[in-house]
C-alpha cells in the first residue's frame, strides 16, 4: 500500500467493483483510452489479476482511494504491458468526475518513487493514445520523455500509442525540483 497526502493506493476490494464497472462504462473514460467499455466480468478479472500481481511482484494496477472521505477514485500502478514485456509501464485511470484535481500525478509520483526506490527499476514506460491530452499532461508533469510510437495490444484491443519513459536518473532530477521531458 502506498500513501500520499490525499490518497491511498491499495489492493482491490469487492466493494470497489460496482464503481469500477460504472466508470469503465463512462464514454469519457473509455473514449480517452481509445477502446470500448469493460464488461463487469473483465473488471472483476482485472482487479483479481492485479491483486495477485501485487502479492507476487510488488506491482499492479491498484485501487485509488481519497483519504479524506474514502471515495474510490480509480486505479494507478505499475504492470507489465504485453507490447513491451521486458519493461514496466505506469498507468492510471480515474472516474471522469475526479479528473483535474491532480490525483493521477500524485498517485503516479508515489508509484515512481516506489519503482526507482525499493523496486530498483532502471526505467518505467507509459503509453497513451495520441489524442489523450490529459494523460500526456500527466506524463509531462512526471518528467517523462516521448521515445517513440508503437502499435499496442491490450487484450483484444489494438491501438497506436505514444511511448514515454522516465529513467531512474531523470526521476532523481525531477524529484529534486528540476524538469525533464
Amino acid at each position: 500500500m502506498l500513501r500520499t497526502e490525499r490518497l491511498v493506493v491499495r489492493r482491490w476490494r469487492l466493494d470497489d467493483l460496482d464503481a469500477w464497472e460504472a466508470f469503465n462504462a463512462d464514454p469519457l473514460v473509455y473514449g480517452a483510452l481509445g477502446g470500448a467499455p469493460l464488461p463487469r466480468d473483465a473488471c472483476d478479472a482485472m482487479a483479481a489479476w492485479h491483486n495477485d500481481l501485487h502479492a507476487h511482484e510488488g506491482i499492479g494496477l491498484l485501487a485509488l482511494e481519497r483519504t479524506a472521505d474514502g471515495a474510490f477514485l480509480g486505479m494507478c500502478g505499475l504492470h507489465h504491458q504485453e507490447t513491451f514485456p521486458d519493461d514496466v509501464e505506469i498507468a492510471w485511470r480515474l472516474a471522469s468526475e475526479h479528473w483535474g484535481h491532480g490525483y493521477a500525478t500524485e498517485a503516479a509520483t508515489s508509484w515512481l518513487d516506489h519503482a526507482f526506490g525499493p523496486l530498483a527499476l532502471d526505467r518505467v514506460l507509459s503509453l497513451t493514445d495520441r489524442d489523450n491530452a490529459r494523460s500526456l499532461a500527466v506524463m509531462r508533469r512526471l518528467g517523462m520523455s516521448h521515445v517513440g510510437d508503437a502499435v499496442v495490444r491490450d487484450g483484444d484491443e489494438v491501438f497506436d500509442a505514444l511511448v514515454h519513459e522516465v529513467t531512474a536518473a531523470s526521476w532523481r532530477v525531477v524529484r529534486q525540483g528540476g524538469r525533464r521531458g
